[in-house]
């Protein structure tokens, strides 16, 4: 399966916006079918859940949505020592990095003599963290997704996945949540868990907050759901997608590598180099598809290569950067020489995650080497970054006032403004004030 070179100055403008927009989100066909499942868990609770899951294997699968104590303790023998040790290494990374991100508890400035001002931080109460399942099984999210939760200090942290066809939950994830003393683990997925989390049902706790990525399915209920509940969430993240600005030091493998690393996702996922080496552009489709023939997860990777994935040759290393820019990814390695590294890295404005460097890859972000790798896709990495420590956590506004002489002033201003507006009753309540000082 070959992976298309293209020339940005000589490019279809359509190619190119395909390129560009790769797997948005589109609901349209699904919207309907979403909604009458949340509306269906609103409305009965566990029955919804338990019956959707016996129609869609064909079976009685699940006589319970909580995970039960013998579950976990069963999921211990079920995985090795190497995992285990390596789920310690990996949680020790996380928490170090999401606990540089901690603000402050609070702060504050004087802004006349006696007047302060600041702000406090406070977790929310409760959040619902998905766990996908499927086509795969990632305790690396559940890692992910509670540690800068654990570290905000949410007092209440509730984990939705997907059961399998036997009702089980893959051992891995079970010990990965355990690990981080999580037990309120719950066998739902798709829509129907962010529906539970959202109304609550008579086994799954409501939450403030639903995070973390998923399905079409899910993806699309988060989506919907504040229309139906008062609920909130991180964001809406999507299938996998990697860009890679390279110049002519780039090492053609570990290239082609990186992009296929994101591509065995999804069939749905995209991979773009950006490079103004056309030789290393032939090089790297070359590596590509030598590699495709032998590798596993070929399937997906050959599906995904047509799909949304390109080689972009540009005139400079300046276009490469302008055009990863506009492009906005989910992960972006930087394979330029060592010297060039820092300057490329001070002029990128959009990117979810940044990897430096030929020994940086992708996946060390994915597992271990402490970042989150919920990010956003699709473009949105122009509007927010990573999920982290703030998406937990309430920021509070104070005031206070300690010397009342101070208000006089404060009130002559604000009378302007507020008679400008309309409002005469905001400036009685502190003119009062300061007829009392």
């Amino acid at each position: 399966m070959a992976i298309r070179i293209v020339k940005l100055r000589e490019a279809d403008p359509g190619l190119l916006t395909r390129i560009k927009l790769r797997s948005r989100l589109d609901i349209t066909g699904i919207r309907a079918g979403v909604e009458e499942i949340i509306k269906s868990v609103k409305e009965r609770g566990d029955m919804a859940i338990l019956e959707f899951y016996e129609r869609f294997y064909g079976k009685r699968v699940l006589e319970s949505l909580r995970v039960s104590e013998n579950e976990f303790k069963k999921a211990w023998s079920a995985v090795s020592e190497r995992f285990v040790k390596a789920v310690e290494y990996a949680a020790k990374n996380i928490r170090r990095f999401h606990e540089e991100q901690k603000p402050k508890d609070s702060w504050f400035i004087e802004v006349e003599r006696g007047v302060y001002i600041g702000q406090v931080t406070r977790p929310i109460e409760s959040v619902g963290v998905y766990v996908p399942g499927g086509k795969a099984f990632y305790p690396s999210t559940a890692l992910m997704t509670v540690i800068p939760a654990q570290v905000a200090g949410v007092s209440e942290i509730v984990v939705t996945t997907p059961p399998a066809p036997d009702g089980s939950v893959d051992p891995h994830i079970l010990v990965a949540l355990d690990y981080l003393g999580v037990r309120e683990v719950f066998k739902v997925g798709g829509a129907h868990a962010v529906a539970a989390l959202a109304f609550g049902t008579e086994s799954v706790p409501r939450v403030e907050k639903i995070v973390g990525p998923g399905g079409l399915w899910f993806t699309a209920a988060k989506q919907i759901i504040k229309e139906y509940a008062d609920v909130d969430i991180d964001f809406l993240a999507g299938p996998s997608e990697i860009l890679v600005i390279a110049d002519e030091t780039a090492d053609p493998e570990y290239v082609a590598r990186d992009l296929i690393s994101q591509l065995e996702h999804d069939e749905a996922a995209a991979a773009v180099l950006v490079t103004p080496s056309l030789s290393l552009a032939e090089r790297v489709k070359d590596v590509v598809e030598t590699l495709v023939e032998k590798i596993p997860r070929s399937d997906i990777v050959k599906k995904a290569l047509e799909a949304y994935s390109a080689i972009v040759v540009t005139d400079s290393l300046d276009e490469a950067i302008e055009f990863a820019n506009d492009y906005a990814p989910e992960h972006l390695e930087v394979h330029v020489s060592d010297s060039l590294l820092f300057q490329v890295l001070s002029r990128i404005k959009n990117a979810g995650s940044v990897f430096l460097g030929k020994y940086s890859p992708v996946p060390l972000g994915d597992y271990v080497v402490g970042t989150n790798h919920v990010l956003p896709t699709g473009g949105w990495a122009k509007k927010r970054g990573s999920l982290g420590v703030l998406d937990f956590m309430k920021v509070i506004d104070v005031t206070y006032v300690a010397d009342p002489s101070s208000l006089e002033k404060l009130a002559s201003h604000l009378k302007e403004l507020s008679l400008v507006e309309g409002l005469p009753n905001h400036y009685e309540a502190v003119r009062t004030r300061v007829g009392k000082v």
